[in-house]
């Protein structure tokens, strides 16, 4: 029977890809992608090429999702990737895995890379638990409202935010908690790659480049790495 494989991508740098992705895609009948185009450079950057490809993201992924069934219904494997990192995760596929699933169809991941764990793995965090909270609301009510809830719990949540509104976030997290410590992530794995510690208002002044995509991870506060460790 036929597969549907999920394939996380490289979030920025194209050689972080692992060698099963690489021999998914090489493999697959048939490549799902969120954007052709970007798709189609990392096929060329890994020299795979006579690649049948399909549109599959936000805006048509339902009725997409019924063609990938049929084609999964002929007998082709399909590989899905995303622009960037895991499909699912901020990102189209949820809807084509429920449908492909829904049609008796294996879905199969093929882990990778993920901006959020990326992000986690430099942030030193101590404690155990996070949320990962993705995009949050372009408008100011929802935002702040939703910035509340997250930090009244006192654990670290990670916010991914594009470069229109990320000195408004981080100015609204300093109003509404001035001591938590954050990490920020510029570019990740990208050439210009940054990375800027401290509270809000630190990381503020420490912003000079205000393109590229982001993430922020928000630490909690008076964890202590010790207690954690022990427990």
């Amino acid at each position: 029977m036929a597969v549907l494989y999920v394939v996380a991508t490289p979030i920025g740098n194209l050689d972080d890809i692992t060698i099963r992705g690489i021999r998914t895609l090489r493999d697959a009948d048939v490549i799902a992608c969120e954007d052709t185009r970007h798709t189609l450079n990392l096929l060329n950057h890994l020299e795979i090429t006579g690649k049948r490809l399909i549109a599959c993201h936000a805006r048509n992924e339902e009725a997409s999702a019924k063609g990938i069934v049929g084609l999964l219904e002929q007998g082709l494997n399909v590989a899905y990737c995303s622009d960037a990192g895991t499909p699912g995760v901020s990102d189209p596929g949820s809807r084509l895995v429920n449908a492909v699933r829904q049609a008796g169809f294996e879905v199969v991941p093929i882990p990778g890379a993920s901006a959020s764990v990326t992000l986690i793995s430099v942030s030193g965090l101590a404690g155990k638990t996070f949320t990962f909270e993705g995009f949050l609301s372009p408008k100011s009510g929802r935002r702040k409202k939703r910035l509340e809830q997250l930090l009244e719990r006192n654990e670290a949540f990670i916010i991914y935010e594009s470069p229109f509104r990320i000195r408004k976030t981080l100015e609204e997290l300093d109003a509404l908690a001035p001591e938590r410590k954050l990490v920020l992530g510029r570019e990740m794995t990208k050439a210009f790659e940054q990375f800027l510690c401290g509270t809000a208002k630190e990381v503020l002044s420490l912003l000079k480049v205000e393109k590229g995509e982001f993430a922020v991870c928000v630490l909690p506060q008076g964890v202590d790495r010790d207690e954690e460790d022990a427990d």
